[in-house]
């Protein structure tokens, strides 16, 4: 299978997807926890909780694509490893993919997502650490993204509900929309949030189903290039650079000479 074969299937199979995770209304299946007690509480908006959720809903999904087209699903090792899905096919060939989730903050933009580390496994792409496979001998590198809204009005975490009470729980998120797209396509030019050194990703909502990221007309080498040599102020000082190289696209252009 070569990466635009893949690429068409899990597309095809993508598409399906809300059927598992949504009611017919658009709302989440997905309403509470339940104690040994029958106790039920309502599920966190947090978006790591709603994003672990939601790995294991699309898990079943997914492994059917595998057995669907003779692909090995192998899932990551532990939290941290990248992917959290390998697809192997008969012949060897590798593909990576991730699963991201991220909300709306209006009808144009969503809050963003990281797209896995710049440093490590990305820059030294023999190495197997925190990776299920050496980087560079993926085929290809994609995620499979959900775009969510938040319900509206507040949601009481404290309050304790009886199993008959359930259909009155409001589902915390709706609205999905699904989509696949090859990483580098939505990768922007600036890490993601917090002080890891992860690669974020556009925030535009078309740019993110159309795959038109800074990255996507100037290929997946250039993507490669900035992100492997790109150095945060703290690593500028440890290498005791006076100064970053470039900080953004347009800078790494005129360092290239490229401008």
């Amino acid at each position: 299978m070569n990466k635009k074969s893949f690429q068409t299937a899990l597309q095809a199979h993508v598409a399906n997807f809300n059927s598992a995770v949504a009611t017919p209304d658009g709302d989440w299946i997905v309403k509470s926890f339940i104690d040994i007690a029958k106790n039920i509480y309502t599920i966190s908006v947090d978006t790591k909780v709603i994003s672990k959720i939601m790995e294991l809903l699309l898990f079943p999904e997914l492994s059917r694509f595998a057995d669907t087209h003779n692909l090995k699903m192998i899932l990551a090792g532990q939290q941290n490893f990248y992917p959290d899905i390998s697809f192997v096919d008969r012949q060897g060939h590798r593909f990576a993919v991730d699963l991201k989730s991220t909300y709306r903050t209006n009808e144009k933009f969503v809050n963003g997502m990281t797209l896995g580390a710049f440093t490590g496994y990305f820059r030294q792409r023999e190495s197997s650490k925190n990776i299920a496979f050496p980087y560079g001998s993926y085929n290809a590198h994609y995620v499979l993204g959900v775009l969510y809204s938040k319900a509206d009005g507040e949601i009481d975490e404290r309050r304790k509900y009886r199993l008959e009470e359930l259909e009155r729980i409001t589902s915390v998120i709706n609205n999905f929309h699904f989509f696949l797209q090859e990483k580098y396509r939505i990768a922007s030019d600036r890490p993601g949030s917090g002080n890891t050194k992860n690669i974020g990703s556009v925030i535009e909502i078309e740019k993110l189903l159309k795959g038109d990221g800074p990255f996507a007309k100037l290929g997946e080498r250039v993507f490669d290039d900035y992100w492997m040599f790109y150095l945060t102020q703290d690593m500028a000082r440890a290498a005791e650079l006076p100064k970053r190289p470039y900080n953004n696209l347009k800078s790494y252009l005129k360092h290239k000479g490229s401008e």
